[in-house]
């Protein structure tokens, strides 16, 4: 297992290939999890994001590559103690109330948390003496929370966790995430949400027809991409502008224009020469949508 900067890696897939019949769902993939981060595994449908994670516990085995958790098979049972996990498909007992499950799950862990101090980190309290079955979608997603964190667990596997979840229950969750990784959890996080890689992540790795094709921290992954962003109100028309080198799209909300430009000098350039009104004039450096729209494109083509 290799070292880093940080120490030892907690999970490591070393030159892993999956298949799945005539799909290669895995092709050579190395991805590693380091000490007390958060990161974020993105890419398209397919990719092997999944894959990936089950391999990392030891749901799947490899069919080439060596896969290790804590520097031991992941099928030991003292390096899955160490591991907690909330996968998108979530099947619980729906007769058992909630302060049940979380007891029921403590109990595989040999330092857990007290079921009220996990109800009370995961915003759950309430709900306690709930039967699970009768929770909406979005209150199952924070109970299935709850269980993944009640064994203290060093490393943290979540994947898409925040689908089903309103505003107030996902600002709730991201906020117990960063404070977990203050405490020095390690957290593995797939999402569809681009905006929460970006919020969250200490590190991304984006995958794309089940290769590693960029790795390193939010700011690292937008520096990859040409693309920046414009914002300003002028008087142009919206298909003048959209017809201009180095304009990829134009939107309008309301009274600004939002351009999204391979070429954010010349066409700032033109706007000022075309229009000497022009105002509200904004440039940003690309997002992390940007860089992972343009990196998996390219992976396409």
């Amino acid at each position: 297992m290799r070292s880093t900067m940080n120490g030892e890696a907690l999970a490591e897939l070393a030159g892993v290939s999956k298949r799945f019949g005539a799909v290669v769902a895995l092709d050579g993939l190395d991805l590693d999890v380091r000490p007390a981060e958060l990161l974020a595994i993105l890419g398209p449908s397919g990719a092997g994001k999944t894959t990936a994670i089950s391999l990392l516990l030891g749901l799947q085995q490899p069919d080439a590559g060596r896969a290790s958790l804590f520097g031991q098979p992941p099928q030991r049972l003292d390096a899955r103690r160490q591991v907690g996990v909330m996968m998108q498909e979530v099947t619980l007992a729906e007769d058992l109330r909630v302060r049940e499950h979380v007891d029921l799950v403590a109990h595989y862990y040999p330092d857990p948390l007290a079921p009220e101090a996990v109800m009370e980190m995961t915003h759950t309290t309430a709900l306690a003496d709930r039967p699970y079955g009768k929770l909406s979608a979005g209150q199952k997603r924070q109970v299935q929370f709850a269980v993944a964190v009640c064994g203290r667990p060093r490393l943290l596997f979540l994947d898409e966790p925040t689908v089903g979840l309103d505003v107030q229950a996902r600002g709730v969750l991201w906020e117990t995430l960063r404070s977990l990784v203050r405490q020095g959890s390690s957290i593995v996080l797939t999402t569809h949400y681009l905006e929460e890689a970006q919020a969250l992540a200490d590190r991304v790795a984006v995958l794309a027809k089940g290769r590693l094709i960029a790795s390193g921290t939010v700011s690292e992954m937008r520096a990859l991409v040409s693309r920046k962003r414009i914002t300003c109100s002028a008087a142009l028309t919206f298909e003048e502008i959209a017809a201009w080198p180095g304009v990829e799209s134009v939107t309008r909300d309301r009274e600004l224009m939002h351009l999204t430009v391979s070429d954010a000098e010349g066409v700032t350039r033109r706007l000022l020469n075309r229009d000497p009104n022009l105002r509200d004039l904004e440039v940003h450096r690309a997002g992390l949508a940007e860089a992972f729209t343009e990196l998996t494109q390219e992976s396409a083509s």
